[in-house]
């Protein structure tokens, strides 16, 4: 979701650099972790605002810019807060803080009553748990075991979800835990030498995850004014993993840059003479992120199942 919020920041998490971007439109590097545009932008396409979306953090921001939506997205970070930390990325709570300041503006230049138009008519994504459930459970595996960390994880999702209400949010969508053992990077790493099979013990804990969000977001729904769901990826990204062929791609366990099995922000990079070029043939761009077109195979599935909610 993140479209460059984390350019700024000093961090090893970026990828303002070729080749990320190159099916960008100008084929620029802004930001997004991936060849072309992310979710965020896919889905405010579909919505009929605008073709992307800008960061929030973006130094080009204009006032009028926040009128079609921003992201406050930040690459690498969870709900646990240590993630944030680790990563020395944008909290999702610090998040909170910037959507705030977002208001602020708006009420600024815009008015009182645009600003509560807004607050009442936008769609609010709320996405994490990859880091998660992938890096900081390993820190956190004294304290918490894979169980409890997810549950852990769910609780502070819905936490969040329940302070978005508060400074305004009502139409509130959050997406599950991705099969994140599926990712390339954790197949190279945990899915045997020749095997490269899906990390097993890490989708377990994404789908004790869900299982402990979804529930919790019905019971936020029917507390609370507007409309507040759970929105499956899970399956759906799975989907395209285990039959990547029906879907068009040809290559569904390695990434496009690089070697695509361990390629990723400094390691995806312009020097590394391996990069397919046909990067619509994959599911996942680097071995972390999916390409622009499986995104949009995700999206289009998605949005034609939950958009009857937010109308």
């Amino acid at each position: 979701m993140d479209t460059g919020n984390n350019n700024g920041l000093h961090t090893i998490l970026k990828c303002n650099f070729p080749p990320y971007g190159k099916d960008f439109p100008g084929g620029y590097a802004t930001g997004r972790f991936s060849d072309g545009r992310v979710p965020s932008d896919l889905i405010a396409e579909k919505l009929g605002l605008t073709k992307t979306l800008p960061a929030y953090m973006s130094p080009n921001l204009k006032p009028e810019d926040l009128l079609q939506g921003v992201t406050f997205a930040s690459g690498g970070t969870g709900y646990d807060p240590l993630t944030a930390k680790m990563m020395s990325v944008i909290s999702v709570w610090d998040q909170l803080t910037y959507f705030k300041q977002y208001i602020a503006t708006i009420k600024q230049h815009f008015g009182e009553e645009k600003a509560q138009n807004i607050l009442d008519h936008s769609f609010f994504l709320v996405v994490s748990s990859s880091n998660d459930l992938a890096h900081t459970f390993l820190a956190q595996s004294y304290k918490y075991d894979r169980t409890s960390y997810a549950n852990f994880l769910a609780d502070s999702a819905a936490k969040f979800v329940r302070e978005l209400h508060k400074l305004g949010a009502r139409k509130i969508g959050v997406f599950s835990a991705v099969p994140v053992g599926c990712v390339p990077l954790q197949r190279t790493l945990f899915g045997g030498l020749f095997t490269r099979g899906c990390n097993k013990p890490l989708n377990k804990m994404a789908k004790q995850f869900n299982a402990r969000l979804s529930p919790a977001l019905d019971s936020l729904d029917k507390e609370l004014d507007g409309v507040i769901f759970y929105i499956n990826v899970y399956d759906t990204l799975l989907d395209i993993i285990q039959n990547h062929e029906k879907y068009g791609f040809e290559v569904a366990d390695r990434g496009c840059c690089g070697k695509g099995t361990v390629a990723i922000s400094y390691l995806c990079n312009s020097l590394n003479p391996f990069t397919c070029s046909n990067s619509s043939a994959y599911v996942f761009w680097d071995s972390y992120h999916p390409t622009e077109r499986a995104y949009q195979v995700i999206v289009d599935k998605l949005l034609d199942k939950y958009l009857s909610k937010i109308y």
